[in-house]
């Protein structure tokens, strides 16, 4: 039976006591188990970033690329092989700033990938300048004088760009997040689940006492409908006394990206046989890898 330890890694993780990125780490490994996948049958692509190196601590495939093209080289793995699952971890600046348009250009796609964004409102890892999610008048050590920009608001930019799946989970809320993750991996197409994740060293601010008394869970709200798009696209605006967490908005699914390829519909790539190559091409190939 598949249980957390079969995904425990040999190294220790080095985030700050109190961060956020343990709940979404531990978070992963439980929706896996739930789903009934194990660490050879999924593969996890990382950015850069404090929680980018999540794959170095746990026993899974992983690969972990540069700032802003962790959705480019997750479409890439899920077109080489669609058969397995894909999980993008990384955080609002790599997802909302450095690779926006890759975020955007991806939920068009629709390519089935669970897109984990950990959301803690600002640059930890390089020591604290505002990310794309910092809110207007931000001070930073690059921003004295406040952040001039409005911030990002990445449920809404997905609900427009026409995702089927938009959720929000809370790294204080761990068997919640766990279960949206499952939800995500269970979804047919592009799945986002940005986690609201508490940076205790560089933005206090918004720590867990600012979020366990304002998050509140969509289950649990009387009447909400996550089908309902007009609904779903007010409460990824609401933020304030009150923050939801939950499935925002989960349609009926459309056709993916890899289902509408012709060369994928014989199965995935890495299954596929080499026998209608000519054996100067498939020695030119050898070559050209060596």
């Amino acid at each position: 039976m598949l249980t957390r330890q079969d995904f425990e890694g040999k190294e220790r993780p080095t985030w700050c006591p109190g961060c956020g990125n343990h709940a979404i780490l531990n978070g992963i490994k439980m929706a896996l188990v739930e789903q009934n996948i194990a660490p050879h049958q999924a593969f996890i692509v990382t950015g850069v970033g404090c929680g980018s190196k999540l794959p170095h601590y746990m026993k899974i495939t992983g690969f972990h690329t540069l700032h802003g093209r962790t959705l480019t080289v997750a479409t890439g793995a899920r077109l080489a092989n669609h058969g397995l699952p894909i999980i993008a971890v990384h955080g609002d600046g790599d997802g909302y700033g450095e690779g926006l348009s890759h975020f955007l250009n991806t939920v068009r796609r629709n390519l089935n990938i669970v897109d984990v964004v950990q959301d803690n409102r600002i640059y930890g890892l390089t020591k604290g300048q505002y990310s794309p999610t910092s809110e207007q008048g931000k001070r930073t050590p690059t921003s004295p004088h406040g952040a001039i920009e409005q911030p990002v608001q990445p449920l809404a930019l997905a609900i427009t760009a026409g995702a089927t799946f938009v959720a929000r989970g809370y790294s204080g809320e761990l068997k919640h997040l766990a279960w949206l993750i499952g939800e995500a991996l269970q979804h047919p197409g592009y799945a986002l689940v940005d986690v609201l994740q508490p940076c205790v060293t560089f933005n206090r601010n918004y720590a867990y006492d600012f979020y366990n008394e304002r998050v509140y869970k969509l289950e649990e709200e009387e009447g909400y409908d996550p089908s309902d798009r007009p609904a779903a696209w007010q409460k990824a605006f609401e933020w304030g006394d009150r923050i939801p967490i939950g499935i925002v908005y989960r349609s009926e699914p459309l056709p993916t990206y890899e289902e509408q390829i012709p060369a994928l519909q014989a199965g995935p790539l890495v299954d596929q046989p080499l026998e209608k190559l000519r054996a100067e091409q498939f020695q030119a190939l050898q070559a050209e890898m060596a």
